[in-house]
């Protein structure tokens, strides 16, 4: 009698970790390509001479059209394949990365930017519907999160590989002067990322389509050989996926108008919420900026951009840390000591930047290497002053609002006399109450929260005004930094995050252990 030899359980796990881990790399580039910017706002401001709301533009132009892809990711894969729009994905990381290397001037470095949000938007959404797809029930949630593990991992990258950058072009390394890294380091910066992103392209060739989106194609024999690498039993999934499939056909649509039905009025003040409020706190703020609100503490570059990778770290750590957590201690508990956590570290960097004094002197001048004619500033220096606008206004009526705007962010990095410690310490108490819970808490409430019938079309609004509100807040830092100081722009963000806790104390119910009908009972009001 013949055997039927399929593969045991060890090497059907093995195979779909390796999948997913491959697939997952998307959210690697996903997470280096929105924080690799970090680095480089310092050296575009100058070399494109750049107002503060075109910096933000720099910046932010990535959110906008990830927002666009994200809409758009779901029905192009249905219609071409998870696999197909992942290669894209792929490949518009690599465009984006060389073009914007190569940008000879800001407009052009905007619309590669733009060009890698789409890939960005396509890997936040088909990267971990893909891996939903492929794995067992039993290892769903581990593998998914494989994708947040990856982001955190691609902004941790980001800031480690700005930093090796910086380092190698003010080195005396003969491939340093070989690459000419000391006049084109930002383009360095940005250009590294083509080389995960050729990789991401080449291992996607060893990825199958989704057995899912196959059926839907009515491609039974192409999804029977793939379930049977990745199931003992393969013809069983196939007929659930094919009753899954049916029963959806079957099922009237959500519409938009489900959204706005009084009994949908409590979950949705939620949904909105929380959306709103993960991003308003001012987290991609930190990520986006790291390196230049450790300057304003007056680190010099190199010590600036050494602290941004301790943010990296410190999201990974306490990222992990919540993936541990969160179905032991419950989603409601972990936002309410983050955010609340989030308010003190905000309110202590508020304290910290206004309780600062800033005082010129030609020796901090040459230390933080201000290209300006120091003469220029003689009435000012040893002049001490009490408020951070004071001094920014003491350098235009000197210097002329273009040039003091240009060259503001090393003067006042060259001024101020702050709490260096205390500042360091705020800023990664901040990004760990962040990375314990609204960073990844959201994306799970918001799978829990919404009834069966609108999830898709609930996620995918109150997802487009998360990336709304992440949009608004990149684009308009800079600004605030520059005419309302550092104090008022982190106290707007502990005001913010003070209402957040309100609302999840008040309105938010606990999600942990419940089905997602005992949830609807309890949120959607008859």
């Amino acid at each position: 009698m013949a055997l039927t030899m399929n593969p045991n359980t060890s090497s059907n796990s093995f195979y779909i970790f390796k999948i997913s881990i491959i697939v997952a790399l998307g959210g690697f580039l996903m997470g280096f390509d929105a924080s690799v910017i970090s680095g480089v706002v310092k050296f575009i401001e100058l070399e494109f001479s750049l107002t503060k709301i075109e910096l933000g533009w720099a910046v932010a132009s990535l959110s906008l059209t990830a927002t666009l892809a994200m809409l758009a990711a779901g029905p192009l894969s249905d219609r071409f394949g998870r696999r197909v729009m992942l290669k894209y994905a792929a490949l518009l990381f690599t465009i984006s990365a060389v073009l914007s290397a190569l940008a000879p001037n800001f407009t052009l470095l905007v619309l590669a930017r733009m060009l890698g949000g789409l890939g960005v938007g396509m890997a936040l959404i088909l990267a971990p519907m893909y891996i939903a797809e492929i794995a067992p029930a039993k290892q769903r949630g581990r593998l998914v999160s494989l994708n947040q593990l990856n982001i955190v991992i691609g902004i941790s990258t980001a800031f480690f590989s700005n930093y090796l950058v910086l380092q190698l072009s003010n080195s005396e390394l003969e491939i340093s002067r070989m690459l000419n890294m000391a006049e084109w380091n930002w383009r360095w910066m940005l250009g590294l990322e083509a080389i995960p992103a050729i990789c991401y392209l080449i291992f996607l060739k060893v990825v199958p389509e989704s057995p899912r989106w196959l059926i839907m194609k009515n491609r039974q024999a192409e999804a029977l050989d793939i379930l049977q690498q990745t199931s003992e039993n393969a013809q069983e999934e196939i007929n659930a996926i094919e009753q899954s499939i049916a029963s959806s056909a079957n099922e009237a649509k959500g519409q938009f108008k489900d959204l706005l039905k009084p009994a949908m009025r409590l979950v949705m003040v939620i949904g909105i919420s929380v959306a709103i409020l993960q991003q308003i706190t001012g987290i991609n703020a930190v990520f986006f900026y790291a390196p230049m609100i450790f300057e304003l503490s007056g680190l010099g570059t190199d010590a600036a951009f050494m602290q941004a990778i301790f943010v990296g770290l410190t999201n990974l750590v306490f990222t992990l840390l919540a993936i541990a957590l969160i179905d032991k201690i419950g989603r409601k508990i972990l936002l309410s000591i983050g955010v609340a956590g989030i308010a003190a570290c905000m309110f202590t960097l508020a304290f910290g930047f206004n309780s600062a004094t800033y005082m010129l002197t030609h020796e901090k001048l040459e230390a933080h290497a201000v290209e300006i004619d120091v003469k220029e500033l003689d009435v000012i220096v040893h002049q001490t002053f009490e408020s951070e606008l004071d001094f920014k206004l003491a350098l235009q009526t000197l210097l002329g609002e273009e040039k003091a705007s240009k060259h503001e962010s090393s003067l006042v990095s060259a001024a101020i006399q702050v709490n260096q410690m205390l500042i360091m310490l705020a800023i990664l108490g901040f990004v760990a109450f962040f990375a314990m819970s609204l960073g990844p808490v959201m994306w799970v409430l918001f799978s829990e929260l919404f009834p069966n019938k609108i999830r898709g079309i609930a996620i995918s609004f109150v997802g487009l005004i998360n990336s709304a509100i992440s949009f608004s807040v990149q684009l308009v830092f800079p600004w605030e930094l520059s005419n309302l100081g550092a104090a008022a722009t982190f106290a707007i963000y502990g005001t913010f995050a003070l209402i957040g806790l309100a609302i999840v104390v008040t309105l938010l119910p606990e999600t942990k252990g419940k089905t997602l009908e005992e949830l609807e009972e309890v949120l959607v009001k008859a």
